[in-house]
């Protein structure tokens, strides 16, 4: 893996819990992931117009198999 390997998105989930339960799916299959959110979880807890929507983010080598995992669990 190189030091400047891409983080990218993989999932838009509708907000935190949404988020935490597609995190814990990709880390109980050895796919380490982050959430980037522009929004406290306790301001928006549910989603209008984009605002609350929590991204998914994963290193790019992990991407595929990611989008694999939400797919087939989805």
């Amino acid at each position: 893996m190189s030091k400047s390997e891409e983080i990218v998105e993989v999932y838009q989930a509708k907000g935190e819990i949404e988020a935490q339960v597609i995190k814990g799916l990709l880390e109980s299959y050895g796919v380490p992931c982050l959430l980037k959110s522009t929004a406290a979880p306790s301001v928006h807890t549910f989603t209008v117009d984009g605002m609350g929507e929590v991204k998914v983010m994963v290193k790019e080598s992990m991407a595929e198999k990611a989008r694999k995992l939400i797919e087939r669990e989805g």
